[in-house]
């Protein structure tokens, strides 16, 4: 027996990849804290349960692997799992990182270093999600709510990905263990964008007025804890949009085409295939507030 392992499967990109992967004729064990009854390749997996790692990678021979989400420092919870894989003699393991390491976030360089010497280990590091301009994401909730974006990030530009790319590069990698994989792919959308682009761009393309307000990093960092995100991680992805200004994080990458034999997705393109997201009706503010107390995992690439 032979599959794939996707850890967060149930999340943007596992999804889209257990789909892909599945399509392709290759097996797909979705791992999540809450699998679905109706899916027979679905498994119970926590990161908090350690339990639940040889389990899940019993019979696979490729996983993919999501970090936790809610910390910061991720490693001591994933250093057990890489131990399991390597005694389950997996072939390929392909981690999604982030381009950005966060400010307190020691260990994201050691993670990383850990998988690329694991058998095929390779880390993806994903630039901004374009998926971020998608409610339930705050960012999202202020365009759709106020027909603004709150940014310190000032014209600083990232090179903003679709998630959907993201999934592609991971299952190319993953479908075929003969194919010759670097250990590190930088993975971007064609070209940078900064807020003020992207505001122009969403009104351009769907008709709805989006406009840019400035704000500064500690008003960034209250914005986000008061969206119910824990005060640590909420301080340090508001300090990631003073380097994202300082153009310290404006890179772009063909890893996409090298990848999947096309280029990855422009913005326009994608605001273009979810324009009713910006249109549609806009409920009232405290349905947003509710809404959008959702767990960190939705904003792991809010940057």
């Amino acid at each position: 027996m032979s599959g794939v392992l996707v850890t967060g499967g149930t999340g943007r990109t596992g999804k889209t990849l257990v789909q892909v992967l599945r399509n392709a004729g290759v097996q797909a064990r979705v791992a999540s804290r809450n699998p679905a009854a109706a899916d027979p390749d679905a498994i119970r997996f926590d990161w908090n349960d350690p339990t639940t790692c040889g389990p899940a990678l019993d019979g696979m021979d490729r996983v993919f692997l999501l970090p936790p989400v809610e910390s910061v420092d991720p490693l001591p919870l994933v250093e057990p799992f890489l131990r399991q894989a390597q005694r389950s003699g997996i072939q390929r393991l392909v981690m999604l990182g982030s381009a950005i390491v966060l400010p307190n976030a020691p260990s994201a360089v050691e993670m990383a270093a850990q998988v690329q010497a694991q058998p095929g280990g390779v880390v993806l590091r994903a630039s901004g999600f374009m998926q971020n301009f998608l409610r339930p994401h705050p960012l999202a909730e202020h365009i759709h709510r106020l027909g603004e974006i709150r940014t310190a990030a000032g014209d600083g530009e990232l090179g903003w990905v679709d998630a959907r790319d993201i999934a592609a590069s991971a299952a190319a990698l993953l479908a075929d263990l003969e194919m010759d994989a670097r250990s590190d792919y930088l993975i971007t959308g064609p070209h940078g964008m900064s807020y003020p682009q992207a505001a122009q761009i969403i009104t351009a393309q769907t008709g709805r007025q989006v406009r840019v307000e400035r704000i500064t990093e500690e008003e960034q960092a209250a914005a986000y804890r008061a969206s119910g995100m824990l005060t640590e991680f909420a301080d340090a992805l508001a300090a990631v949009e003073r380097g994202i200004k300082e153009g310290r994080h404006d890179q772009v990458s063909t890893a996409v085409l090298d990848l999947t034999g096309r280029p990855p997705r422009a913005f326009a393109a994608f605001v273009s295939d979810h324009a009713y997201e910006w249109t549609q009706w806009c409920p009232n503010s405290s349905d947003v507030r509710s809404r959008s107390r959702v767990k960190s995992a939705v904003w792991r690439h809010m940057i």
